[in-house]
Protein backbone atom coordinates (compact mmCIF):
# COMPACT_ATOMS: atom_id res chain seq x y z
CA UNK A 1 0.00 0.00 0.00
CA UNK A 2 1.08 3.57 -1.25
CA UNK A 3 0.57 6.21 1.57
CA UNK A 4 0.49 9.79 0.94
CA UNK A 5 -0.28 12.70 3.16
CA UNK A 6 -2.76 13.71 0.29
CA UNK A 7 -4.95 11.65 -1.54
CA UNK A 8 -6.67 13.65 -4.43
CA UNK A 9 -9.31 11.26 -7.00
CA UNK A 10 -9.61 13.05 -9.91
CA UNK A 11 -7.39 15.24 -12.23
CA UNK A 12 -9.46 17.72 -13.54
CA UNK A 13 -9.11 21.68 -12.89
CA UNK A 14 -10.03 20.93 -8.95
CA UNK A 15 -7.97 18.05 -8.93
CA UNK A 16 -4.66 19.01 -10.23
CA UNK A 17 -4.74 22.25 -8.69
CA UNK A 18 -5.45 20.88 -5.42
CA UNK A 19 -2.32 17.91 -5.60
CA UNK A 20 -0.16 21.20 -6.76
CA UNK A 21 -1.20 23.41 -4.37
CA UNK A 22 -1.08 20.13 -1.55
CA UNK A 23 2.52 19.70 -3.06
CA UNK A 24 3.81 23.04 -2.72
CA UNK A 25 2.45 23.16 1.04
CA UNK A 26 5.18 20.45 1.86
CA UNK A 27 2.61 17.47 1.45
CA UNK A 28 3.43 14.34 0.04
CA UNK A 29 0.41 13.54 -2.75
CA UNK A 30 -0.78 11.52 -4.74
CA UNK A 31 -3.26 11.98 -7.84
CA UNK A 32 -5.67 9.24 -9.25
CA UNK A 33 -7.20 10.19 -12.51
CA UNK A 34 -9.33 7.35 -14.91
CA UNK A 35 -8.91 9.43 -18.33
CA UNK A 36 -6.82 11.81 -18.75
CA UNK A 37 -5.04 15.04 -16.96
CA UNK A 38 -7.64 17.92 -17.28
CA UNK A 39 -10.44 16.41 -17.11
CA UNK A 40 -13.60 17.32 -18.56
CA UNK A 41 -12.66 21.27 -19.17
CA UNK A 42 -9.04 20.43 -20.58
CA UNK A 43 -10.08 17.64 -22.73
CA UNK A 44 -13.48 17.62 -24.26
CA UNK A 45 -14.95 20.86 -22.49
CA UNK A 46 -13.89 24.44 -22.16
CA UNK A 47 -10.54 24.13 -24.01
CA UNK A 48 -11.10 22.58 -27.13
CA UNK A 49 -15.06 23.94 -27.91
CA UNK A 50 -13.02 27.36 -27.46
CA UNK A 51 -10.51 26.26 -30.30
CA UNK A 52 -13.39 25.67 -32.48
CA UNK A 53 -15.14 28.61 -31.70
CA UNK A 54 -12.09 30.54 -32.63
CA UNK A 55 -11.74 28.95 -35.80
CA UNK A 56 -15.14 30.20 -36.54
CA UNK A 57 -14.98 33.13 -35.35
CA UNK A 58 -11.76 33.94 -37.67
CA UNK A 59 -13.93 32.20 -40.66
CA UNK A 60 -16.92 34.19 -39.87
CA UNK A 61 -14.53 37.91 -39.70
CA UNK A 62 -12.85 36.78 -42.93
CA UNK A 63 -16.39 36.26 -44.91
CA UNK A 64 -17.59 39.36 -43.62
CA UNK A 65 -14.19 41.55 -43.62
CA UNK A 66 -15.25 43.50 -46.94
CA UNK A 67 -17.03 46.13 -44.88
CA UNK A 68 -13.44 47.08 -42.85
CA UNK A 69 -11.82 47.30 -46.45
CA UNK A 70 -10.14 43.85 -46.37
CA UNK A 71 -11.17 41.67 -49.48
CA UNK A 72 -11.34 38.15 -48.94
CA UNK A 73 -12.31 35.59 -51.65
CA UNK A 74 -13.28 32.36 -51.55
CA UNK A 75 -13.05 31.73 -47.94
CA UNK A 76 -13.67 27.86 -46.83
CA UNK A 77 -13.43 26.18 -44.03
CA UNK A 78 -11.48 22.34 -43.11
CA UNK A 79 -13.52 20.88 -39.85
CA UNK A 80 -11.14 18.51 -39.86
CA UNK A 81 -8.32 21.09 -39.76
CA UNK A 82 -10.10 22.75 -37.23
CA UNK A 83 -10.26 19.27 -34.85
CA UNK A 84 -6.85 18.36 -35.73
CA UNK A 85 -5.66 22.29 -34.25
CA UNK A 86 -7.86 21.49 -31.26
CA UNK A 87 -6.27 18.04 -30.83
CA UNK A 88 -2.79 19.80 -30.58
CA UNK A 89 -3.46 22.39 -28.22
CA UNK A 90 -5.12 20.06 -25.96
CA UNK A 91 -2.31 17.82 -25.92
CA UNK A 92 0.24 20.65 -25.11
CA UNK A 93 -2.10 21.80 -22.40
CA UNK A 94 -2.46 18.21 -20.74
CA UNK A 95 1.31 17.57 -21.28
CA UNK A 96 2.16 20.98 -19.44
CA UNK A 97 -0.57 19.54 -16.11
CA UNK A 98 1.63 16.32 -16.47
CA UNK A 99 4.91 18.54 -16.32
CA UNK A 100 3.51 20.77 -13.25
CA UNK A 101 2.63 17.08 -11.04
CA UNK A 102 6.13 16.11 -12.04
CA UNK A 103 7.71 18.94 -11.17
CA UNK A 104 6.40 18.94 -7.70
CA UNK A 105 6.49 15.85 -7.20
CA UNK A 106 2.91 14.68 -7.07
CA UNK A 107 2.43 10.37 -7.84
CA UNK A 108 0.34 10.02 -10.69
CA UNK A 109 -1.88 6.98 -11.04
CA UNK A 110 -3.95 6.63 -14.44
CA UNK A 111 -6.44 4.14 -13.49
CA UNK A 112 -10.09 3.79 -12.22
CA UNK A 113 -10.25 4.75 -8.47
CA UNK A 114 -13.13 3.17 -6.54
CA UNK A 115 -13.03 4.18 -2.50
CA UNK A 116 -12.54 1.20 -0.37
CA UNK A 117 -13.38 3.63 2.73
CA UNK A 118 -11.19 4.76 5.85
CA UNK A 119 -8.85 2.40 8.22
CA UNK A 120 -6.15 3.38 10.14
CA UNK A 121 -3.69 3.72 7.17
CA UNK A 122 -6.41 6.77 6.13
CA UNK A 123 -8.47 7.01 3.49
CA UNK A 124 -7.97 4.03 1.08
CA UNK A 125 -8.68 4.11 -2.71
CA UNK A 126 -7.97 1.01 -5.01
CA UNK A 127 -6.82 1.76 -8.62
CA UNK A 128 -4.81 -0.32 -11.20
CA UNK A 129 -5.09 -3.35 -8.34
CA UNK A 130 -3.25 -1.27 -5.70
CA UNK A 131 -4.15 0.57 -3.11
CA UNK A 132 -3.36 3.76 -1.68
CA UNK A 133 -3.81 5.77 1.40
CA UNK A 134 -4.03 9.19 2.56
CA UNK A 135 -4.42 11.08 5.56
CA UNK A 136 -6.74 13.76 3.92
CA UNK A 137 -8.87 12.88 0.98
CA UNK A 138 -9.43 15.50 -1.13
CA UNK A 139 -12.95 14.24 -4.24
CA UNK A 140 -12.73 15.84 -7.30
CA UNK A 141 -14.43 13.49 -9.28
CA UNK A 142 -16.37 15.85 -11.89
CA UNK A 143 -19.47 15.62 -13.37
CA UNK A 144 -21.15 13.81 -16.26
CA UNK A 145 -23.63 14.59 -19.00
CA UNK A 146 -27.29 14.16 -18.25
CA UNK A 147 -29.12 11.79 -20.18
CA UNK A 148 -32.58 11.52 -19.66
CA UNK A 149 -35.21 9.03 -19.96
CA UNK A 150 -36.60 10.48 -22.69
CA UNK A 151 -38.02 7.32 -25.40
CA UNK A 152 -34.65 6.17 -28.22
CA UNK A 153 -32.23 9.37 -26.44
CA UNK A 154 -30.26 6.39 -24.78
CA UNK A 155 -30.22 4.03 -28.12
CA UNK A 156 -29.60 7.03 -30.20
CA UNK A 157 -26.12 7.61 -27.93
CA UNK A 158 -25.25 3.89 -28.23
CA UNK A 159 -25.76 3.97 -31.67
CA UNK A 160 -23.94 7.46 -32.59
CA UNK A 161 -26.85 9.30 -33.81
CA UNK A 162 -27.25 11.13 -30.69
CA UNK A 163 -23.70 12.75 -29.17
CA UNK A 164 -22.77 14.64 -25.92
CA UNK A 165 -19.74 17.44 -25.80
CA UNK A 166 -17.46 14.90 -25.64
CA UNK A 167 -18.18 13.11 -28.97
CA UNK A 168 -19.19 15.67 -30.88
CA UNK A 169 -15.74 18.06 -30.32
CA UNK A 170 -14.15 15.34 -32.43
CA UNK A 171 -15.99 14.66 -35.14
CA UNK A 172 -14.28 14.79 -38.09
CA UNK A 173 -16.28 15.48 -41.19
CA UNK A 174 -19.75 17.85 -40.86
CA UNK A 175 -23.38 17.15 -40.31
CA UNK A 176 -25.92 18.28 -43.20
CA UNK A 177 -27.75 19.83 -40.06
CA UNK A 178 -27.89 19.34 -36.19
CA UNK A 179 -30.25 19.43 -33.95
CA UNK A 180 -29.59 20.65 -30.14
CA UNK A 181 -30.97 19.73 -27.09
CA UNK A 182 -31.02 21.93 -24.39
CA UNK A 183 -29.71 26.13 -24.67
CA UNK A 184 -27.59 26.36 -21.68
CA UNK A 185 -23.82 26.87 -21.98
CA UNK A 186 -22.34 24.21 -23.92
CA UNK A 187 -25.37 23.67 -26.20
CA UNK A 188 -25.38 27.92 -27.54
CA UNK A 189 -21.75 27.31 -27.40
CA UNK A 190 -21.86 24.62 -29.93
CA UNK A 191 -24.77 25.52 -31.77
CA UNK A 192 -22.89 28.96 -32.66
CA UNK A 193 -19.85 27.11 -34.02
CA UNK A 194 -21.67 25.01 -36.21
CA UNK A 195 -23.85 28.05 -37.35
CA UNK A 196 -21.04 30.36 -37.83
CA UNK A 197 -19.23 27.30 -40.40
CA UNK A 198 -22.83 27.20 -42.46
CA UNK A 199 -24.03 24.09 -40.26
CA UNK A 200 -28.00 24.53 -40.38
CA UNK A 201 -28.82 23.75 -36.81
CA UNK A 202 -32.11 24.10 -34.55
CA UNK A 203 -32.03 24.28 -30.53
CA UNK A 204 -34.85 23.02 -28.65
CA UNK A 205 -35.25 24.27 -24.88
CA UNK A 206 -37.93 23.69 -21.96
CA UNK A 207 -37.51 27.16 -21.23
CA UNK A 208 -38.99 30.65 -22.46
CA UNK A 209 -35.42 31.67 -22.93
CA UNK A 210 -31.90 30.56 -23.52
CA UNK A 211 -28.75 30.79 -21.53
CA UNK A 212 -30.09 29.39 -18.46
CA UNK A 213 -29.71 31.57 -15.37
CA UNK A 214 -27.85 34.34 -17.78
CA UNK A 215 -29.66 38.01 -16.76
CA UNK A 216 -32.90 38.02 -19.33
CA UNK A 217 -31.96 41.13 -21.48
CA UNK A 218 -28.51 39.66 -22.18
CA UNK A 219 -30.54 36.28 -23.19
CA UNK A 220 -33.11 37.96 -25.14
CA UNK A 221 -30.20 40.26 -27.14
CA UNK A 222 -28.32 36.98 -27.48
CA UNK A 223 -31.25 34.75 -28.99
CA UNK A 224 -31.58 38.10 -31.41
CA UNK A 225 -28.31 37.96 -32.89
CA UNK A 226 -28.52 33.99 -33.29
CA UNK A 227 -31.82 34.24 -34.82
CA UNK A 228 -30.00 36.66 -37.32
CA UNK A 229 -27.27 34.26 -37.94
CA UNK A 230 -30.13 31.29 -39.04
CA UNK A 231 -30.27 29.04 -36.07
CA UNK A 232 -33.82 27.94 -35.78
CA UNK A 233 -34.97 27.98 -31.86
CA UNK A 234 -38.05 26.22 -30.14
CA UNK A 235 -38.84 27.81 -27.16
CA UNK A 236 -40.76 26.32 -24.54
CA UNK A 237 -40.44 22.99 -26.03
CA UNK A 238 -40.33 19.58 -24.47
CA UNK A 239 -38.44 17.36 -26.17
CA UNK A 240 -41.06 13.70 -26.22
CA UNK A 241 -38.75 11.18 -28.39
CA UNK A 242 -35.94 10.66 -30.46
CA UNK A 243 -36.49 8.92 -33.54
CA UNK A 244 -33.83 7.26 -35.99
CA UNK A 245 -33.03 10.42 -38.13
CA UNK A 246 -35.37 12.76 -36.22
CA UNK A 247 -36.54 14.51 -32.73
CA UNK A 248 -40.15 14.86 -31.79
CA UNK A 249 -40.87 17.72 -29.44
CA UNK A 250 -43.94 19.13 -28.14
CA UNK A 251 -44.88 23.01 -28.37
CA UNK A 252 -48.28 24.43 -26.87
CA UNK A 253 -50.24 20.63 -26.70
CA UNK A 254 -48.75 20.33 -30.39
CA UNK A 255 -46.47 16.77 -31.42
CA UNK A 256 -43.96 18.28 -33.88
CA UNK A 257 -40.89 17.28 -34.98
CA UNK A 258 -37.45 17.81 -36.96
CA UNK A 259 -35.10 16.04 -39.08
CA UNK A 260 -31.49 15.42 -37.87
CA UNK A 261 -28.53 13.81 -38.91
CA UNK A 262 -26.64 14.82 -35.58
CA UNK A 263 -28.24 15.40 -32.31
CA UNK A 264 -26.31 17.04 -29.53
CA UNK A 265 -27.61 16.44 -26.29
CA UNK A 266 -26.82 19.41 -23.81
CA UNK A 267 -29.56 19.12 -20.84
CA UNK A 268 -27.06 19.47 -18.15
CA UNK A 269 -24.95 18.14 -16.05
CA UNK A 270 -24.59 15.93 -12.87
CA UNK A 271 -22.37 14.88 -10.08
CA UNK A 272 -20.24 12.09 -11.09
CA UNK A 273 -20.56 10.06 -7.85
CA UNK A 274 -21.72 6.72 -8.87
CA UNK A 275 -19.86 3.29 -9.03
CA UNK A 276 -16.86 4.78 -7.36
CA UNK A 277 -17.43 3.60 -3.64
CA UNK A 278 -18.03 6.82 -2.22
CA UNK A 279 -21.07 5.44 -0.14
CA UNK A 280 -18.09 3.92 1.81
CA UNK A 281 -17.46 6.91 3.29
CA UNK A 282 -20.85 7.50 4.50
CA UNK A 283 -20.49 11.39 3.38
CA UNK A 284 -23.76 13.45 3.53
CA UNK A 285 -25.07 14.09 -0.16
CA UNK A 286 -27.89 15.74 -1.94
CA UNK A 287 -29.52 15.40 -4.97
CA UNK A 288 -26.41 13.10 -5.71
CA UNK A 289 -24.13 15.95 -5.28
CA UNK A 290 -21.37 15.64 -2.13
CA UNK A 291 -22.13 18.44 0.79
CA UNK A 292 -19.68 20.38 1.64
CA UNK A 293 -18.97 23.15 4.06
CA UNK A 294 -17.56 26.89 3.38
CA UNK A 295 -14.10 25.27 3.68
CA UNK A 296 -14.68 22.51 1.36
CA UNK A 297 -14.87 19.69 3.96
CA UNK A 298 -17.65 17.05 3.62
CA UNK A 299 -19.72 15.42 6.96
CA UNK A 300 -16.75 13.03 7.60
CA UNK A 301 -13.94 15.05 8.91
CA UNK A 302 -10.68 14.76 6.19
CA UNK A 303 -12.94 14.25 3.10
CA UNK A 304 -13.08 17.34 1.05
CA UNK A 305 -14.86 17.98 -2.22
CA UNK A 306 -14.23 20.58 -5.11
CA UNK A 307 -15.31 21.06 -8.73
CA UNK A 308 -18.45 19.70 -9.72
CA UNK A 309 -18.88 16.68 -7.55
CA UNK A 310 -20.50 19.30 -5.25
CA UNK A 311 -22.67 20.55 -7.45
CA UNK A 312 -22.60 23.92 -6.33
CA UNK A 313 -21.23 26.17 -9.52
CA UNK A 314 -19.90 23.62 -12.37
CA UNK A 315 -17.08 25.92 -13.70
CA UNK A 316 -13.38 25.43 -13.58
CA UNK A 317 -12.78 28.85 -12.36
CA UNK A 318 -14.70 27.42 -9.09
CA UNK A 319 -13.09 24.13 -8.94
CA UNK A 320 -9.33 26.13 -9.06
CA UNK A 321 -10.49 28.28 -6.49
CA UNK A 322 -12.45 26.00 -4.09
CA UNK A 323 -9.14 23.08 -4.48
CA UNK A 324 -7.06 26.43 -2.92
CA UNK A 325 -9.46 26.70 -0.23
CA UNK A 326 -9.58 22.93 0.43
CA UNK A 327 -6.00 23.43 0.47
CA UNK A 328 -5.58 25.77 2.69
CA UNK A 329 -7.71 24.04 5.73
CA UNK A 330 -5.51 21.24 5.05
CA UNK A 331 -2.51 22.93 5.69
CA UNK A 332 -3.86 25.31 8.74
CA UNK A 333 -4.66 28.15 6.76
CA UNK A 334 -7.54 30.38 6.89
CA UNK A 335 -10.12 30.77 4.10
CA UNK A 336 -13.10 29.70 2.95
CA UNK A 337 -15.31 29.41 -0.11
CA UNK A 338 -17.46 32.41 -1.16
CA UNK A 339 -19.59 32.21 -4.26
CA UNK A 340 -21.48 35.75 -4.22
CA UNK A 341 -18.81 36.74 -7.25
CA UNK A 342 -18.18 34.15 -9.65
CA UNK A 343 -18.01 34.83 -12.98
CA UNK A 344 -19.35 32.86 -15.91
CA UNK A 345 -18.91 33.26 -19.69
CA UNK A 346 -20.81 31.91 -22.99
CA UNK A 347 -17.91 32.35 -25.74
CA UNK A 348 -20.38 32.77 -28.77
CA UNK A 349 -20.20 35.48 -31.40
CA UNK A 350 -21.17 38.25 -29.46
CA UNK A 351 -19.68 37.22 -26.11
CA UNK A 352 -21.91 36.51 -22.96
CA UNK A 353 -20.06 37.82 -19.70
CA UNK A 354 -21.72 37.96 -16.07
CA UNK A 355 -20.95 37.71 -12.35
CA UNK A 356 -23.14 38.35 -9.38
CA UNK A 357 -26.71 39.11 -9.14
CA UNK A 358 -29.28 39.78 -12.07
CA UNK A 359 -32.38 42.09 -10.85
CA UNK A 360 -34.70 38.90 -10.67
CA UNK A 361 -32.01 37.05 -8.01
CA UNK A 362 -31.64 40.21 -6.17
CA UNK A 363 -35.16 41.00 -5.70
CA UNK A 364 -35.51 37.68 -4.59
CA UNK A 365 -33.47 38.11 -1.78
CA UNK A 366 -34.73 41.08 -0.43
CA UNK A 367 -32.03 43.84 -1.90
CA UNK A 368 -32.65 47.01 -2.66
CA UNK A 369 -31.41 47.53 -6.04
CA UNK A 370 -31.35 49.83 -9.08
CA UNK A 371 -30.02 48.83 -12.84
CA UNK A 372 -28.18 50.83 -15.25
CA UNK A 373 -27.09 50.59 -18.41
CA UNK A 374 -24.78 51.74 -21.23
CA UNK A 375 -24.39 50.52 -25.32
CA UNK A 376 -21.15 48.95 -26.09
CA UNK A 377 -21.43 51.87 -29.22
CA UNK A 378 -20.26 54.18 -26.40
CA UNK A 379 -16.98 52.50 -26.38
CA UNK A 380 -14.48 54.12 -29.39
CA UNK A 381 -12.36 51.04 -29.85
CA UNK A 382 -15.99 48.45 -29.96
CA UNK A 383 -17.29 50.79 -32.86
CA UNK A 384 -14.19 50.68 -33.91
CA UNK A 385 -13.83 46.95 -34.59
CA UNK A 386 -17.27 46.16 -34.79
CA UNK A 387 -19.74 46.43 -37.66
CA UNK A 388 -22.73 45.10 -36.81
CA UNK A 389 -24.12 44.44 -33.17
CA UNK A 390 -25.91 45.69 -30.16
CA UNK A 391 -23.63 44.68 -27.06
CA UNK A 392 -24.37 46.07 -23.79
CA UNK A 393 -23.08 46.54 -20.27
CA UNK A 394 -25.89 46.70 -17.71
CA UNK A 395 -24.79 46.61 -13.98
CA UNK A 396 -26.95 46.03 -10.86
CA UNK A 397 -26.45 48.41 -7.70
CA UNK A 398 -27.02 47.69 -3.98
CA UNK A 399 -28.70 51.03 -3.15
CA UNK A 400 -28.46 50.50 0.95
CA UNK A 401 -24.96 49.43 0.24
CA UNK A 402 -23.94 51.76 -2.35
CA UNK A 403 -21.94 48.78 -3.97
CA UNK A 404 -21.98 46.73 -6.89
CA UNK A 405 -24.06 44.05 -6.96
CA UNK A 406 -23.95 41.64 -10.55
CA UNK A 407 -22.88 42.83 -14.30
CA UNK A 408 -24.37 41.78 -16.91
CA UNK A 409 -22.18 41.99 -20.67
CA UNK A 410 -22.74 40.71 -24.10
CA UNK A 411 -20.47 42.18 -27.11
CA UNK A 412 -16.85 41.63 -27.73
CA UNK A 413 -14.03 41.11 -25.26
CA UNK A 414 -16.29 40.43 -22.45
CA UNK A 415 -14.53 37.63 -21.22
CA UNK A 416 -11.39 39.57 -20.65
CA UNK A 417 -13.44 42.29 -18.70
CA UNK A 418 -15.67 40.64 -16.52
CA UNK A 419 -12.83 39.86 -13.94
CA UNK A 420 -12.76 43.73 -13.00
CA UNK A 421 -16.64 43.72 -12.22
CA UNK A 422 -15.93 40.37 -10.20
CA UNK A 423 -13.50 42.50 -7.77
CA UNK A 424 -15.31 44.92 -7.64
CA UNK A 425 -18.21 43.02 -6.31
CA UNK A 426 -15.84 40.93 -3.98
CA UNK A 427 -14.08 43.91 -2.41
CA UNK A 428 -17.87 45.84 -1.98
CA UNK A 429 -15.88 48.95 -3.62
CA UNK A 430 -18.08 51.99 -3.08
CA UNK A 431 -19.29 53.53 -6.31
CA UNK A 432 -17.78 56.57 -5.70
CA UNK A 433 -14.46 54.61 -5.68
CA UNK A 434 -15.38 53.00 -8.92
CA UNK A 435 -15.71 55.99 -10.19
CA UNK A 436 -12.59 57.05 -9.17
CA UNK A 437 -10.71 54.60 -11.33
CA UNK A 438 -8.69 55.35 -14.26
CA UNK A 439 -9.67 52.92 -17.30
CA UNK A 440 -7.14 52.73 -20.12
CA UNK A 441 -8.38 54.52 -23.40
CA UNK A 442 -9.75 53.10 -26.25
CA UNK A 443 -11.20 50.22 -24.14
CA UNK A 444 -14.23 48.16 -24.59
CA UNK A 445 -13.72 48.05 -20.13
CA UNK A 446 -14.55 51.88 -20.49
CA UNK A 447 -18.24 50.89 -21.01
CA UNK A 448 -18.73 50.11 -17.53
CA UNK A 449 -17.16 53.47 -15.97
CA UNK A 450 -19.95 54.85 -19.06
CA UNK A 451 -22.35 52.75 -16.94
CA UNK A 452 -21.74 54.14 -13.89
CA UNK A 453 -21.97 57.67 -14.94
CA UNK A 454 -24.97 56.61 -17.42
Amino acid sequence: MTKSDVLVLGGGPGGYLAAERAAQGGKKVTLIEKRALGGTCLNEGCVPSKALLNSGKLYEHAKDSAAFGVIAEHVTIDHAKVVARKDKVVKTLVSGVGATMAAHGVHVVMADGFIKGQTTDGFVVEAGGEEYAGDKLILACGSVPVVPPIPGLREGVESGFVMTNREILDMKTLPKNLVVIGGGVIGLELASYFSMIGVPVTVIEMLDKIAGPTEREVSALLLKEYKKRGIDFKLSCKVTEVGKDCVMYEEAGENKKVEAEVVLCCIGRRAFTQNIGIENLNVYMERGAVVTDEHMQTSVAGVYAVGDVNGKIMLAHTAYREAEVAVNHILGKKDFMRYNAIPSVIYTNPEIASVGETEESAKAKGLEVRSVKASMKMSGRYLAEVEKGDGFCKLIIDTQKNCLVGCHMIGSYTSEMIYGAALMIEKQMPIEQIKELVFPHPTVCEVIREALFA
